[in-house]
């Protein structure tokens, strides 16, 4: 009998996909960029979000005027109450899966707010799964969207820590990275990052420019997640991101049109 089965050519045919030294002929080069127009936006939960009108309103009407410049991915951060979440569940003895799920949906919470805030201009908040697949029909429709920043790993365990390592800054980074966008800024309450904590010395002076691998050794409090400056080494689009104070009106306005008004950390991405 004449054998009728079809086979196609491909590199990785018979081979396993764990191996990298296999892979690497494939695989090894920087995928497309899917939406290199967009421009991340991430709004800190603690820095931003909690403290109420007084912040809100003011960084609600800047990108309400970026909104005809640039076509924006508004991702929210969680603050007090999920500490307040960690606090608790701590005490139950709630594992690192369960407590992640949770102050996601604080993050979440504050995206809602932030949208509504939006919503006369078409702003609308999508979840997890409408950012990773419908972005594209969305932003049809409109110039902007509002999504949390938390990563959805839920349930997965991160052994090392009691608490959820990778935060919004990491989920934003991600995600930023991922679309292949063009940039990622992040808001928060001080100017950028500084060599010491500015709340106990008044003589911290501010690192406009730093790398990763660089800011990692810093010791001390930073205004990003720790996390991030483990993820930044393995960006594939994202070449830099930069920190900025959302208190200062025009600060993120001048972020985006590719001023330095905060903190440019490097992340390690070649440029293509």
């Amino acid at each position: 009998m004449t054998n009728t089965i079809k086979h196609v050519a491909s590199p990785l045919a018979r081979q396993t996909l764990l191996d990298s030294e296999l892979t690497r002929p494939v695989a090894g080069r920087n995928p497309i960029r899917l939406l290199p127009w967009l421009q991340v936006i991430k709004i800190g939960g603690r820095a931003i979000m909690d403290r109420g009108a007084q912040a809100i309103l003011p960084v609600v009407e800047e990108l309400r005027k970026l909104l005809p410049e640039h076509r924006l991915l508004i991702l929210t951060g969680a603050g007090v109450r999920a500490r307040h979440l960690y606090g608790v569940g701590l005490d139950l003895g709630l594992p690192v899966g369960a407590l992640a799920p949770l102050a996601a949906s604080e993050a979440g919470q504050n995206g809602h707010i932030l949208a509504s805030m939006l919503a006369p201009d078409g702003v609308s908040y999508v979840e997890h799964p409408t950012v990773a697949n419908q972005l594209s029909i969305h932003f049809g429709a409109a110039r902007a969207l509002v999504g949390s920043a938390f990563p959805p790993y839920h349930h997965h365990e991160f052994p090392t820590s009691r608490l959820p390592t990778h935060r919004a800054d990491v989920g934003a980074f991600l995600v930023a990275d991922a679309l292949g966008a063009a940039g990622l800024t992040i808001v928060e309450d001080v100017d950028g990052v500084f060599d010491a904590d500015p709340a106990v010395n008044p003589e911290a002076k501010l690192i406009k420019e730093t790398s990763a691998a660089e800011l990692a050794a810093l010791k001390g409090p930073l205004p990003i997640d720790r996390a991030l400056l483990d993820v930044m080494p393995n960006a594939r689009h994202l070449q830099r991101v930069q920190v900025v104070n959302g208190l200062v009106p025009g600060r993120i306005t001048a972020a985006l049109r590719g001023e330095h008004v905060g903190t440019v950390v490097h992340a390690g991405a070649t440029p293509r």
